[in-house]
């Protein structure tokens, strides 16, 4: 029997670290990948947004559960307040497998005046 995966990726502090009302948002969320094959494989249900934290550094973390089997996972019909232990729970996901986080803040000196055509 062949093993998948889910990765869900969120960011806990929106939109601001110091009032993150909106925690966890949901930047990316991938099912059915299989153990076997690059990352590119997999089900894409919620597609990825890249960060783009407008104030305060944010973490954002990546965390992978091993799946029972294949299975259908629905896309939640929003991003914001998203709930990883909830959805783990919801889909028998059991505790992560690995899981990695990285900081983000937005880019010095991308405030200003600005062109618009």
């Amino acid at each position: 029997m062949r093993t998948f995966y889910t990765l869900v990726m969120v960011d806990p502090d929106a939109p601001s670290p110091s009032a993150p009302n909106l925690m966890e948002y949901l930047h990316w969320l991938v099912t059915d990948i299989p153990g076997t094959t690059g990352a590119a494989f997999g089900q894409e249900v919620t597609c990825y947004e890249p960060p783009r934290p407008t104030i305060g550094i944010h973490r954002f973390v990546l965390v992978l559960f091993q799946q029972l089997g294949r299975q259908t996972v629905y896309a939640p019909g929003w991003r914001q307040n998203f709930n990883t232990r909830d959805f783990a729970q919801l889909y028998n996901l059991g505790p992560p497998v690995a899981a990695v986080y990285f900081n983000c803040q937005r880019e010095a000196g991308s405030g200003g005046r600005r062109m618009y055509p």
